[in-house]
């Protein structure tokens, strides 16, 4: 009895190590949320289940000597103190397990990083204002939210690394403060390629969209494959992520059917120790054409 109890146990570890091993690849879903009033509440995104990272967008202004400010297009009017209430949503997905962050930039926005100075000064501000930290104007309310991710697409190159280092540095004080970034497919990011080179990065969903040279288009993997290798092998993340437009009206190109998807481009970058999961934008376009939910059980 005793051979036949250790081929058991054995054959049952195996068992087990082989859906370790399978499920080491496995990825989730980010989206960003906060740009169009009509995508729903922020606790009705994460109530779906379909998501493991919900990205606000955006704080489009800072740095430089300006009064930052949050810009969450219909939900809320951060002048008027309106978008506290939001406390109360992020706790609840919080709750759920969901990560939730506060994307920085964006594609229209008045913002940059003068010096390294600035760049503590900006630290310390989201510090005290959306992360660990104490303010008594906290434009979201008391919740203390997971990390910032950096959606730098104009200003300046400079200095993104120094905000890195010092909002990962106020992270050593308390709960971990996650750092992600959304850079464009072309290799190096014309804005925050140095800045991903400090391995400062948790997680980077790269925008394979609004980008021809290195995005999917129909049948045509390679371009893609080729731009997810450089990425995934010259980027010190932890976890890199497939930024897709979440339906073909989100994104002026680069939209990837769920087909498409599952059946020819997430089994050509899965292999990589790398793969995060998919990023999408946004819960807007997600909301409308069920995209997350499609394609969730392959990611």
């Amino acid at each position: 009895m005793a051979s036949f109890n250790l081929a058991t146990s054995i054959s049952v570890l195996s068992l087990i190590l082989l859906a370790l091993a399978n499920g080491s690849n496995a990825g989730g879903i980010a989206v960003y949320w906060g740009q169009n009033g009509n995508e729903g509440t922020l606790a009705e995104a994460c109530e779906t289940g379909n998501y493991d990272y919900v990205i606000i967008a955006f704080l489009p202004t800072f740095g430089n000597g300006q009064t930052p400010m949050i810009n969450l297009a219909g939900h809320c009017d951060p002048y008027s103190n309106g978008c506290t209430g939001l406390s109360s949503d992020i706790k609840s997905c919080q709750a759920k397990g969901i990560k939730v962050l506060l994307s920085l930039g964006g594609g229209a926005g008045s913002y940059e990083i003068a010096s390294t100075q600035d760049a503590q000064n900006v630290a310390t501000y989201l510090w005290n204002n959306f992360l660990g930290g104490q303010s008594s104007s906290r434009p979201l309310g008391p919740a203390v939210l997971d990390g910032i991710d950096f959606d730098i697409e104009g200003g300046s190159n400079q200095h993104w690394g120094d905000l890195a280092r010092f909002l990962k540095g106020y992270g050593l004080r308390g709960k971990k403060v996650f750092l992600t970034a959304a850079p464009q497919c072309p290799f190096p990011d014309a804005w925050i390629g140095n800045a991903l080179k400090t391995g400062l990065f948790d997680y980077v969903w790269v925008q394979f969209y609004n980008n021809p040279p290195c995005q999917y288009s129909a049948n045509a993997i390679g371009n893609l494959e080729d731009a997810w290798k450089q990425w995934t092998s010259d980027i010190p993340a932890n976890k890199v992520f497939l930024g897709l437009p979440a339906s073909p009206s989100a994104a002026g190109s680069g939209f990837i059917s769920a087909t498409d998807l599952t059946s020819q481009v997430l089994p050509a970058i899965k292999a990589s120790d790398k793969y995060g999961g998919v990023m999408l934008w946004s819960r807007y376009y997600d909301a409308q054409s069920g995209y997350s939910s499609s394609i969730k059980n392959h990611v």
